[in-house]
């Protein structure tokens, strides 16, 4: 679903059926942080799910604020439940859960190359 900010999230929920305007965030909701609508302008989810859509790497969120007068930000880790280690680049991945195919690793010894 699309969320305030215009950007696309499987964990926004929002029901205007027939007059209703329920907007939450569920991954924040889950871990027990209440959502605000400015949270969805700079959070990191929707581009790390453009990215890589691995069904295994699990968030875990907290909002902190980066100065004291500025407005808190999500800020996001992730961890793969596969393998059993700490995601650093979420929008590439773990590396184990979704290796290159031997057709696109090209070699110096590939017969492919004849042409």
């Amino acid at each position: 679903m699309q969320t305030p900010a215009g950007k696309e999230c499987s964990y926004f929920y929002g029901d205007y059926h027939r007059g209703k305007n329920i907007e939450e965030c569920r991954l924040l909701k889950d871990q027990g942080i209440e959502w605000e609508t400015y949270l969805c302008n700079k959070c990191p989810v929707p581009e790390i799910f453009q990215a890589n859509a691995c069904e295994n790497m699990k968030f875990t969120v907290e909002i902190r604020s980066p100065f004291v007068l500025m407005k808190p930000r999500v800020e996001v880790s992730t961890y793969c439940v596969k393998c059993e280690c700490n995601v650093e680049q979420p929008k590439i991945g773990c590396g184990q859960c979704h290796p290159l195919l031997d057709i696109f690793v090209v070699g110096p010894n590939d017969e492919n190359l004849s042409d």
